[in-house]
C-alpha cells in the first residue's frame, strides 16, 4: 500500500467518523433532519423500524463504514456506504438549512462543497484498487483469453475437418 493511501484513507474517513459519532449522540435531532427520506424509507420496510432508529442506523453506518475505511479493511465496499450515506445526509442538510440571512446562504453553500468534496472523496475511495486489477480489468482479460483460446481450438478443428474430408475424398 502507498504511503499516499496509508494517509489519505484515514483523513477521509475521519470526517465520516467524527460526523457519525456527533449524529449517534443527536439522534432525536439527526431523525427530525432526515425525516422526509427516513419516514418513507420506514414505511417501505417490512419491519416495524422508527426514524430515529433508521437515523442511527445511518449513524452507525458512517461510524462503521468510517472505521474501515481508515484501517483498510474492505475499503471499497465501506467507501460505497460512506457515498450513499453522505449523499443522503448531503442532499436533506442542504434542503433543511436556513436561508434567511447572508451568513446562513453562505455556510449553507460552504456546507454543500465540503459535503460534495468529501461524497467526490468517497466516490474515488470505492473505486480504488490499490494498484490491483479491478473486477472490469480481470474479466476483460478472461474474455480475451477466452476468445483466444476459442480460436485456437476453431482453427485447429477445421484442420482436422478438412484433413478427415481430405482422407475421406481418398485425394
Amino acid at each position: 500500500m502507498t504511503i499516499v493511501r496509508v494517509l489519505a484513507r484515514p483523513m477521509l474517513a475521519s470526517s465520516f467518523i467524527v460526523s457519525g459519532l456527533d449524529r449517534l449522540r443527536n439522534a432525536d435531532q439527526m431523525a427530525r433532519q432526515l425525516a422526509p427520506v427516513l419516514g418513507r424509507v420506514s414505511a417501505a420496510l417490512p419491519v416495524d423500524a422508527s426514524e430515529k432508529t433508521l437515523a442511527r442506523l445511518v449513524a452507525g453506518t458512517q461510524v462503521g463504514a468510517g472505521v474501515l475505511l481508515a484501517t483498510g479493511k474492505f475499503s471499497r465496499g465501506a467507501a460505497v456506504l460512506l457515498s450513499v450515506t453522505a449523499g443522503l445526509t448531503t442532499f436533506v442538510e442542504y434542503r433543511s438549512a436556513p436561508t434567511d440571512t447572508k451568513e446562513a446562504r453562505s455556510h449553507r453553500r460552504s456546507q454543500l462543497a465540503k459535503n460534495i468534496g468529501l461524497l467526490g472523496g468517497a466516490l474515488l475511495a470505492s473505486v480504488d484498487t490499490a494498484g490491483r486489477p479491478g473486477l472490469a480489468w480481470r474479466a476483460e482479460r478472461l474474455l480475451d483469453s477466452g476468445r483466444k483460446t476459442t480460436a485456437r481450438q476453431l482453427k485447429a478443428a477445421d484442420k482436422n475437418v478438412r484433413s478427415l474430408a481430405h482422407d475421406v475424398s481418398g485425394h
